[in-house]
């Protein structure tokens, strides 16, 4: 493979906007755009580690990443340096907007976690959700988050996720 451009994969950049505010960007790999569905692969873009108590995110983590534009969540597959893979991440969104090389994704607070083997499912940061003032600013906007954390759970529980990401 020679260094031409055209030989590189396609790159996409990941804007994670929290609050009106960008809280993280990074640099993936586009797997895949079907008009609806774009699928990312990113190492962890995070500094050093990330310890949740129930998983811990680190150098060498790769994520594999769905977006959709119809939908007000995303599904990351989080995977160790060698493969093992840790579980699903979800983050519950907006729907994603693509313009070229970026994605822009907002952060409505709300995340999932289903370990591996499926038998932690976790809803996280409701507290965070419950502050952000969401339910009075855009109340139609907070149920939409609110019922796409629980078809998450519903998927996780259900062994779902790994369809998602097909």
């Amino acid at each position: 493979m020679s260094a031409n451009s055209a030989d590189r994969p396609a790159q996409l950049e990941v804007v994670l906007v929290k609050a009106g505010r960008t809280k993280i960007r990074y640099t993936g790999e586009l797997l895949a755009d079907d008009g609806t569905r774009v699928a990312v692969r990113a190492p962890w873009a995070g500094s050093g580690v990330r310890d949740f108590g129930f998983v811990r995110f680190e150098p060498g983590d790769v994520f594999t990443e769905c977006y959709w534009r119809d939908r007000w969540y995303a599904v990351k597959e989080v995977r160790s340096a060698t493969g093992a893979l840790k579980g699903w991440y979800c983050d519950v969104t907006r729907p994603a907007r693509r313009s070229g090389t970026e994605l822009v994704v907002e952060d409505l607070d709300l995340d999932l976690w289903c370990s591996a083997d499926g038998t932690d499912v976790r809803r996280l940061d409701e507290d965070e959700f419950a502050e952000s003032g969401l339910g009075a600013s855009d109340p139609e906007a907070a149920r939409a988050a609110l019922a796409a954390l629980d078809e998450l759970e519903s998927l996780a529980r259900g062994g779902g996720l790994t369809a998602l990401l097909a």
